[in-house]
Parts: structure tokens; C-alpha cells; sequence
């Protein structure tokens, strides 16, 4: 079996766990050809604590010698690398799927250039559910994520909003409304309501709320859709990644997971 030749962009929390699944349980169906970051002290860092040497190179660089290239970089950035790949037809793994909110073109253009574009289910459940239900007529998608206090630090809409959540004493709703409002005021906390949103109603129809309490020690998401097929209704505990609150393990291993269903023949799921 030919091996599939795997370019990282991104060396934080993510990225990093990539790259060591990629020279341990996937090294039998990838190579990993090199890793980028804007940041050179975070990409010298992770080969430091790689199993072997990977070389450090440019992003253009990259993905010329790329099969596929895994952006786990930011929301910022995620868009470009995307239209980069497309035009390069390198396929391409998005994790930042957020910043593919209103540039669901690039998806387009992809499909007809042929270039393959894997969105993982992140950290939530339920995705291959909504797929299924999107062929027929899908009512509504509403998001419910509960998240500790550090989860949300930094976040965009609390400082326009002047939320301090230091002071919050109990369980608070912080945020309420589309995916495409809760991916512009929390870009680095609900990549989840973007995955969501592109398998099914769209960002302006899919609803979010944002939930904190200084007694949350998980990342918890709730999921509820109806339509024509019924009613289905999730929820999924994560365990918040030990090197970074922001990210939940499941997403993590969810990526992992898509690499390999990437190089196997065989798909199990919707």
C-alpha cells in the first residue's frame, strides 16, 4: 500500500498530537513530510519531542510536498490554506473549520476540481446522524455547550460584551444565537457549531447556546435536530485536552480518526 505523504500546518495543541499519531499508530499508512507554524520556536519545539526528525518548512513548501495537507492552525488562516490546496490539488484536512463560515465557495470549487476536503466531526456527536437526516427535510439544529471558565478566556464577544467571567458564581448563559454569530465571538471554543452548521442547515439557521459555570470541569455538547425523520438528541462529555482547556481530547482523536479512514478502503458510518 502506498503511503499517504502528510503536511501539518499548525504545531499547538492539536497539531502536535497529529504529528505524533502520525510516526506512531498511522505510521503504516502515513508519511509525515513536514510541519509549519508561524510561530518557528513552536514547530522547533515538536520535533524536539518527535520520535524522529521532521523537517520544518513553509507553508508553500508544505503543501507542494503534501498528499494531504492537515491545517490545524486558526480560524484566521484556515480559509486560505484551504483555497492554497485547492488550487495546488492537494487534499486537505480542516480543523479550523470555522473559518470556512461564508466561504463555503472554496468547498465548491474544490468538489469540482476533485480535491478532497475532510471536515472531522470534532468533538461532538451526531454528525453522521445530521448527514443521514439532510436527506430528507431537517427542521432545525440546535447547539448547547457548557464549557469551565478557562475554556472561554480570551474570547472576542465577552470583551465587546465587557463579560467578565472571573465574577460568575454559577451556571451562566454567556451566548445565544447561529453558529455563524457563536464562530465570529468564540473562534477558538465552538469549531463545533461550524461542523454542525456546513452538514446541515446552514450557519444562519443553526442555534447556539454558550453555557459556563465555575463548577464545569468538562467540555459538554448537546445536540438536538429535528425533522421530517424525527428527533435526535445528544450529549457529549469531553475531557478538555491536558495541554490546552480550549481543546477537547475527542477532537483531537476525532482528526486521528480521519487520517486513518483517509488511507483505508473501508468506511464504516454515514
Amino acid at each position: 500500500m502506498k503511503k499517504i505523504k502528510v503536511g501539518i500546518i499548525g504545531c499547538g495543541t492539536i497539531g502536535s498530537e497529529i504529528a505524533k499519531a502520525c510516526l506512531r499508530e498511522l505510521a503504516g499508512t502515513i508519511t509525515l513530510v513536514g510541519i509549519c507554524d508561524i510561530d518557528k520556536t513552536k514547530a522547533e519545539a515538536l520535533v524536539g519531542i518527535l520520535a524522529k526528525p521532521v523537517p520544518i518548512l513553509s507553508s508553500d513548501d508544505l503543501i507542494r510536498a503534501a498528499d494531504l495537507v492537515t491545517e490545524a492552525a486558526s480560524a484566521k488562516i484556515s480559509g486560505d490554506i484551504l483555497e492554497k490546496c485547492v488550487n495546488k490539488n492537494k487534499d486537505i484536512l480542516v480543523m479550523s473549520v470555522g473559518g470556512l463560515l461564508g466561504k463555503e465557495k472554496l468547498l465548491k470549487y474544490a468538489e469540482e476540481k476533485g480535491v478532497k476536503v475532510y471536515l472531522p466531526s470534532g468533538a461532538i456527536c451526531g454528525i453522521d446522524g445530521l448527514k443521514a437526516a439532510s436527506a430528507g427535510e431537517v427542521d432545525s439544529v440546535t447547539l448547547t455547550t457548557r464549557k469551565p471558565l478557562k475554556g472561554l478566556e480570551g474570547a472576542p464577544y465577552l470583551r465587546e460584551k465587557n463579560i467578565d467571567i472571573g465574577s460568575i458564581s454559577g451556571e451562566t448563559v454567556v451566548f445565544e444565537g447561529s453558529a455563524e454569530e457563536a464562530v465570529k465571538g468564540f473562534p477558538q471554543n465552538i469549531n463545533v457549531s461550524a461542523v454542525l452548521a456546513l452538514a446541515g442547515i446552514g450557519s444562519a439557521e443553526t442555534r447556539v447556546r454558550i453555557v459556563t459555570s465555575p463548577d464545569y470541569t468538562k467540555n459538554i455538547h448537546e445536540v438536538e435536530i429535528t425533522g421530517d425523520f424525527g428527533r435526535i438528541t445528544t450529549r457529549t462529555e469531553n475531557v478538555p485536552s491536558k495541554a490546552n482547556p480550549k481543546t477537547s481530547m475527542l477532537a483531537i482523536l476525532s482528526a486521528i480518526a480521519t487520517l486513518r479512514a483517509a488511507a483505508t478502503s473501508v468506511r464504516i458510518g454515514t
